[in-house]
């Protein structure tokens, strides 16, 4: 038995579970690794499909992680100005040998303060924002900047999830990982980036979310002008 590697997902109401699920369910298979699943409390949390996830440990209870990964999800405008949950970012971060974000978690990373002056990877309708927490946005599915690795939309995670696997257990382990998990991704449709699916599909997903857009955008506002008072 090898020295456990503990990775800890921040879970919290309206996340979208797949940033979540899906990088937990490779990472949980990397030899050694124990997954805590962190909130404030232990209750059970909603999740954006409506099924609940249980935490396996809280804010106070979790122990130093080696590795600290935040989802994203239309529940990120609370969390980006939630002090409990920023705070706990902080202090975990400041240890933690991976920082860690899938789609728009990033910028919840951004406002914890732990994004000045790095590259990340974020959801193509968020990543705009990645520059008022003095972060430069990526168009890619995985993003590595010294010791923060990101995956962008949703099921990118996967795809960050093994290339976070290579870093714990090899390159070798991580290929058995995919293997295992029968990861081959074919899409049925050529159109999972804005440029492949053009303008017109594009704007029938914004509008789509549009007042969701606009709520958090008042809490981006908020988180970063925050953030710059602690500069």
């Amino acid at each position: 038995m090898g020295i456990q590697i503990n990775i800890g997902f921040l879970l919290f109401p309206n996340l979208t579970q797949l940033d979540l699920t899906g990088p937990a369910q490779v990472l949980s298979r990397v030899p050694n690794a124990k997954i805590h699943l962190v909130w404030k409390n232990t209750n059970p949390v909603i999740t954006d499909v409506g099924f609940y996830i249980n935490p396996t440990t809280s804010f106070l209870e979790c122990p130093q992680l080696d590795v600290l990964c935040v989802p994203g999800g239309f529940g990120i405008g609370d969390q980006m100005v939630d002090e409990d949950t920023l705070n706990f970012l902080r202090n975990q971060g400041n240890k933690a040998k991976y920082i860690t974000s899938v789609c728009n978690g990033s910028l919840i990373l951004g406002a914890a303060g732990l994004l000045r002056g790095r590259k990340s990877a974020c959801h193509w309708i968020w990543k705009k924002y990645l520059a008022k927490f003095g972060a430069e946005a990526v168009d890619a599915r995985v993003v590595r900047d010294g010791n923060h690795i990101s995956g962008g939309g949703v099921t990118a995670g996967i795809d960050f999830a093994y290339v976070l696997a290579a870093e714990l257990a090899g390159e070798e382990t991580a290929k058995m990982l995919q293997l295992g998990l029968e990861y081959d991704p074919q899409p049925p449709y050529d159109c999972g980036t804005p440029d492949k699916a053009g303008i017109a599909l594009v704007d029938k997903v914004l509008a789509l979310q549009i007042e969701r857009i606009k709520k958090i955008e008042l809490n981006i506002e908020k988180a970063s002008s925050s953030l710059s008072t602690l500069s």
